[in-house]
């Protein structure tokens, strides 16, 4: 009896702080589409009254629309980008069976764990040491590598998903490593690498601190959000902008979740079907029926 209400009060103590956790943590997040929606300048209660003035404000704005131009250009390139290093890497670390392989793929997971600060200056000073400078194309390499762990670990877990004997059977019908890897892992791996894109793109399109050290002229929209966020009477429209980019990224993200989910369903091994025929040890086919 003891046990167990100290299980049920274990239980409760770890709801409610299941429950505060997730309060604090997106409670703000969620202020921000209320306060869009606010007719007052000032995001505090009480709310003022309803409305979409400032999500009115977003349209004709060219510098936002250069930003937003500058931000879509800059991710879909480092997208495409990490995803390819992404599939390469974790290829070689499955099938590779090289030291070098595997030493490459943890040293590509490695800026997820260093702070986004340090990868933001080592960048700014290499690309000085280079001669690129503060520019477009530092900005694409510098998220290139804050996107490459996210589509290294997709990938690779996609590729370890897939069962061996594929391979081996492709290799044993005559097809050589590329006709293998061309033909039949990519394709079985393509929701994968969809999904890994869109992440990779939803990383590109919202850094923020790799950008605030790379960016020359050009700035992307989080780094115009900054900008804007001196100005207090800018405050309502950074967050309708804010809700909208919410959205559309939360959208992504589901997206890319439910094809990295399918993805692996797909490829997962099946329980027997108790209707097949089943071979006895006389070489006789015995039916088992439901």
């Amino acid at each position: 009896m003891s046990e167990g209400r100290h299980t049920q009060r274990g239980g409760g103590w770890l709801g409610a702080y299941v429950i505060a956790y997730l309060v604090f943590l997106y409670l703000p997040v969620l202020l921000i589409p209320l306060f869009s929606f606010n007719n007052s300048i000032q995001a505090a209660f009480p709310l003022q009254g309803f409305t979409v003035q400032w999500y009115a404000t977003l349209f004709g704005n060219s510098a936002l629309t250069n930003a937003l131009l500058n931000s879509l250009v800059i991710g879909a390139i480092a997208a495409t980008g990490a995803t390819l290093c992404g599939i390469t890497v974790s290829y070689m670390d499955l099938y590779g069976r090289s030291p070098l392989a595997a030493t490459i793929s943890a040293i590509a997971r490695l800026p997820i764990l260093i702070p986004g600060v340090i990868v933001g200056i080592s960048l700014l000073i290499l690309i000085n040491l280079i001669g690129l400078g503060p520019s477009r194309i530092a900005i694409v390499l510098g998220h290139i590598l804050v996107a490459l762990p996210t589509t290294v670990v997709i990938m690779r877990s996609r590729f370890a998903a897939i069962p061996k004997t594929i391979r081996e059977a492709a290799l044993d019908l005559g097809a050589s490593d590329w006709t293998t890897f061309r033909r039949v892992m990519l394709p079985l791996s393509l929701p994968a690498i969809v999904s890994a894109f869109m992440l990779a793109f939803l990383i590109s399109f919202d850094e923020f601190i790799v950008v605030f050290f790379l960016a020359g002229t050009e700035p992307t929209l989080p780094l115009y959000i900054w900008s804007q966020l001196r100005f207090p009477r800018s405050l309502p429209t950074v967050m309708a902008l804010g809700t909208s980019i919410l959205a559309v990224s939360f959208v992504i993200a589901a997206a890319a979740e439910i094809l990295r989910h399918r993805g692996l369903s797909a490829t997962a091994p099946r329980p027997a079907n108790p209707s097949q025929p089943k071979q006895t040890k006389r070489g006789e086919l015995q039916w088992h029926s439901t």
